[in-house]
């Protein structure tokens, strides 16, 4: 979210920023709904001003006799108050005109971020590992799973629908193991805070970590029971309108940044760096015809999220230590992968930059997306009014705000199962997984 004072003063930068991700001038257009906020509020005030001066004056007018000068005025303090809900309401629509245009506007890239339109334009920063040189053709990971008959997605089409799958057995409890192994290396290793958060949110919420206005279509909302309509023969629209109550969470992005809401923390609190393992959902409407077959993207999927608060100052530095905390989480399983520089066309709407980890999936020959690190800048903050008490005693600034995947536990459970295959259709166990799976080395028919 952008504060309209600077877009005045930067006006030219600010375009340029939407210039790089591709998206038309919008300065000129944000300044006139500025202008016109500016002026309701001032026809209000004005209004105000003169309903008090005028009601002073009609006392002073009745004191020294002058009853037609105090009948003018009167009258003319009527006429303020008759149009006072018309000055009212078009300062709550020019008010609201400008936050709405303001909440649907990305963040701006950061001057190192490349230019592009889409991922074929992303720059790869780092490979690790060699892929593994395989005697037979390797499978898919569904492939792999229904071999196993532990990985079913006709039954869990029964029972919710396409993109959603249930794993069984040796796959369960592998699922089970990616996340607590991620956890405890999160926590034991780099220093941050396992948090369970609530899996429902609310707007605010949403709003704060920028997943609304703009990306509802994308989401899961959940209206809670109630009884619709009444005894009455044709029930009103308003009693049938179903109310979304709550937001399924599209990631535990979202209640672990909104911690730090509506609040001011010490900067000897900072950096604050948490972790959370949750399911997520997504509706994934923009995805039609993607991935339909696996695990890829699935409507409901585990991911183990890392978040971090900082100062200003610290968030560039906190951006690459994310993003080796996630690196590990490939490195210990022994998963190729390589690292990439998201471009202008292809970055998150909160971004000033990502970058991806891309794990090798021998069964589709290609690198995959498995975690995402972004640094918001203050974006969020400022969406959510979460600021910070400097050391040195300056007023509140806002806080700059990191998230990142650390990382996709179903994607990493594909990698596994695709990396790890064997000939005669089992599946070893990484060996830093083995004391989480009680010691098995194989997963078996």
């Amino acid at each position: 979210m952008y504060d309209i004072k600077w877009i005045r003063e930067n006006a030219d930068i600010f375009d340029r920023g939407r210039a790089r991700r591709g998206l038309e001038p919008l300065s000129a257009q944000l300044l006139a709904f500025d202008d016109a906020r500016r002026a309701a509020i001032g026809a209000l005030q004005k209004a105000q001003e003169r309903r008090n001066a005028a009601s002073k004056e009609i006392g002073a007018a009745m004191k020294a006799g002058d009853s037609d000068r105090a009948e003018a005025l009167k009258a003319e303090v009527a006429t303020i108050k008759e149009n006072w809900p018309a000055l009212e309401e078009a300062e709550r629509y020019a008010i609201a005109e400008l936050e709405n245009a303001l909440a649907s506007i990305p963040n701006t890239p950061l001057d190192e971020v490349p230019d592009g339109a889409d991922e074929n334009d992303n720059v790869e920063v780092a490979r690790w590992a060699e892929p593994r040189e395989f005697d037979f053709t390797p499978k898919e990971h569904f492939e792999i799973g229904e071999g196993l008959a532990l990985m079913d997605f006709e039954t869990a089409a029964k029972i919710s629908g396409a993109r959603f799958v249930v794993n069984k057995g040796g796959l369960a409890r592998l699922e089970r193991a990616l996340a607590q192994f991620m956890l405890d290396l999160h926590t034991n290793e780099h220093g941050y805070m396992e948090v369970s958060p609530p899996l429902l949110v609310r707007d605010d919420a949403m709003f704060g970590t920028a997943q609304l206005p703009k990306f509802r279509e994308d989401q899961f909302s959940v209206t809670a029971g109630r009884q619709i309509g009444s005894r009455q023969s044709e029930p009103t629209a308003e009693a049938l309108m179903p109310t979304a109550d709550y937001w399924l969470i599209p990631t535990a992005e979202v209640p672990l940044t909104n911690l730090v809401r509506e609040s001011i923390l010490d900067e000897a609190q900072l950096p604050m760096r948490m972790t959370a393992g949750t399911y997520c959902f997504r509706a994934e409407a923009g995805a039609a015809g993607k991935d339909t077959r696996g695990m890829i993207r699935q409507h409901q999927f585990y991911k183990v999220e890392l978040v971090s608060i900082t100062t200003p100052e610290q968030s560039l530095a906190e951006h690459e230590r994310m993003t080796e905390c996630a690196e590990k989480v490939l490195q210990l399983l022994e998963l190729p992968y390589r690292k990439v520089t998201l471009c202008t066309g292809d970055m998150g709407f909160a971004s000033q930059k990502t970058y991806d980890l891309e794990v090798w999936l021998p069964g589709q020959g290609k690198y995959r997306e498995i975690s995402s690190c972004s640094v918001c800048g203050d974006f969020q903050a400022r969406r959510m009014n979460a600021r910070y008490r400097p050391a040195e005693g300056k007023g509140p600034r806002f806080l700059h705000t990191l998230n990142g995947s650390g990382v996709a536990v179903g994607r990493a459970m594909v990698a596994v199962l695709e990396n790890y295959q064997q000939e005669d259709g089992s599946v070893e166990v990484p060996r830093v997984l083995r004391p989480y799976m009680g010691g098995l080395s194989r997963i078996s028919r």
